[in-house]
């Protein structure tokens, strides 16, 4: 009599799609990775961002990072003043719980709130000079790649992503308005809730007995949506062992960058309107890559004073990433059906078997259309600044490299 498996095709199926890594695979988080070396020098490669205007802008984010350095010290010093007081009323010299209080503010302002991060990212709300960062550093990569390209026939050539895209109306990626206010709101309470969990969550893992079980499980609820069951596990038994600190600071890096990598597109989703499914499925195709590219930059983001300066540096590098996952935008008069089309990352398997050194490597998996090819839509000469001469075709599949 043959033994009847314990588990049915069927289940078999389920259990194999809740295993799967597909979208955060480790060869997309190293792709990702490799992005923010690449792009980074690329940004730092375009003469436009040493022009007095953006010397100006890189000074006064060193000073908003010094700010933001004071900001978040100043309510340390008013504890060690006030334990100072108390030291003349309390004998502090065999006590330890002074320098837990203070040690544990910090911890809680730099890692469990984000306070650091919080006003980096709040200043896209203030000034427009990221959104122009992203815009040059857009313009930048278009030339360079017609300028690598020279004298490549002009079919065998990607459209330009630039001259379309700064077409667009800009308005909020989130609530789709160009109101600044509303966008601030919805900023401030995004972050707000995010704080609200980070801090219950902290708490909770200080209950007795079961308080150990908290960030482990936040931990596997998180990574079971993200990356599967099988990962999931991994880093919920993982967790068990981990002492509180490193625990925390692991999860609140990996929603930091995450955060980060939505901030430093928003730019791009400014500008192409995604309905909020659409934008799910656009980060979940991509979610290795850019997890890779965020938390690189998120790393240095944590160098004091110089991270405001490092975070104007991932918004130019994420012009290059730009290029890389999406095809390039249509005019705006053809634009209905291009961020439906984008959702699924089209030539992801190519792109990420590439060699480091072949990142520019042409990577498409569609054609163009015959009328385009015969009338080489796309030409680099005659055009000063290295971006094509012709306007581009309706959008159908545009290849992208």
């Amino acid at each position: 009599m043959a033994q009847r498996p314990i588990l049915s095709k069927e289940r078999q199926e389920q259990l194999k799609q809740k295993l799967q890594v597909s979208s955060f695979h480790p060869d997309a988080i190293l792709r990702g990775a490799q992005l923010t070396i690449v792009g980074a020098l690329r940004a730092l490669q375009n003469p436009k961002l040493f022009t007095s205007e953006h010397y100006k802008q890189a000074a006064i984010a060193v000073a908003a990072g010094i700010a933001i350095r004071l900001l978040i010290t100043i309510p340390i010093i008013g504890i060690k003043v006030l334990l100072w007081c108390l030291s003349f009323i309390l004998d502090f010299e065999h006590a330890t719980w002074d320098n837990d209080i203070v040690k544990g503010l910090d911890f809680i302002q730099n890692y469990v709130l984000q306070i650091p991060f919080f006003l980096m990212t709040m200043m896209r709300y203030v000034t427009p000079t990221l959104d122009n960062m992203f815009m040059d550093s857009l313009a930048w990569v278009d030339k360079t790649y017609y300028a690598k390209h020279t004298g490549e026939a002009p079919s065998t050539l990607r459209e330009a992503y630039y001259p379309n895209l700064r077409m667009y109306a800009t308005r909020d990626g989130s609530t789709h308005t160009v109101s600044k206010a509303e966008a601030i709101t919805m900023f401030l309470m995004k972050f707000g809730k995010k704080a609200g969990v980070s801090l219950t969550i902290f708490a909770l893992s200080y209950i007795p007995y079961i308080g150990r079980l908290v960030l482990p499980a936040a931990s596997f609820y998180t990574f079971n949506k993200v990356v599967g069951l099988g990962p999931a596990a991994v880093v919920f038994g993982t967790g068990l062992f981990l002492p509180r600190r490193y625990l925390v600071i692991f999860l609140q890096s990996y929603f930091a960058s995450r955060s980060l990598m939505r901030e430093l597109l928003e730019p791009y989703f400014s500008r192409i309107k995604f309905t909020k499914e659409q934008k799910k499925h656009w980060f979940h195709d991509r979610e290795g890559l850019l997890f890779g590219f965020g938390v690189g930059f998120y790393l240095f983001l944590r160098i004091p004073l110089l991270g405001v300066l490092i975070y104007g540096i991932a918004e130019a590098s994420t012009a290059y990433l730009i290029t890389k996952v999406t095809d390039p935008p249509p005019s705006p008069a053809s634009s209905e059906g291009f961020a439906a089309s984008q959702q699924e990352w089209k030539n992801k398997h190519e792109f990420l078997s590439l060699k480091f050194s072949d990142l520019d490597t042409h990577t498409t998996t569609h054609n163009r259309s015959h009328q385009e090819q015969d009338n080489g839509t796309v030409e680099t000469q005659g055009s000063s600044s290295g971006l094509p001469s012709g306007a581009p075709p309706a959008y159908t599949e545009m290849r992208s490299r």
